[in-house]
């Protein structure tokens, strides 16, 4: 059973939801988690806020920690998924947050640096890893990465 499989499947168990919030992957983590046929049970939203303004707006993070840390670092996805999760009032919030390339990265911040949150109701964590290959590979590798994530909480 892959990581989609036990997602969809633990979660419709438990009658949970997921929801996204998303950058640099721009909708490709919530195709994902719909991919399956019964997906509309454990997924209700899921926001692209590929723009500061969109992260601020959609999801309330705020103005103070985009200025101060930008938008891939974890205080930015940790408000990135406490802000999903309570908009779509959901049990799990996925938050993504990189530099797919080929610009934009910084020598703290190189090409293929993402940042993941995953906020409960009851905590919120954050993981950075550092992804190569094209824009189109880091993209995917990030949504893998979520993904995984998610099932290791959710195991």
């Amino acid at each position: 059973m892959n990581s989609l499989q036990q997602i969809l499947q633990h979660l419709t168990e438990k009658k949970q939801t997921v929801t996204t919030a998303e950058s640099c992957t721009g909708g490709l983590l919530a195709g994902e988690l719909t991919r399956l046929s019964g997906s509309s049970a454990i997924f209700t939203h899921g926001f692209v806020t590929y723009s500061n303004a969109a992260k601020h707006e959609l999801l309330g993070v705020s103005q103070e920690t985009l200025q101060q840390f930008g938008a891939v670092s974890s205080q930015t996805v940790t408000e990135m998924a406490n802000g999903a999760l309570q908009k779509a009032q959901a049990d799990y919030a996925l938050s993504v947050s990189g530099i797919a390339g080929p610009t934009g990265g910084t020598k703290d911040k190189p090409i293929g640096t993402v940042c993941f949150g995953l906020a409960t109701k009851n905590q919120t964590q954050t993981r950075t890893k550092h992804f190569s290959g094209s824009r189109d590979e880091i993209r995917q590798q990030a949504v893998e990465y979520a993904l995984q994530l998610l099932v290791e909480n959710l195991l």
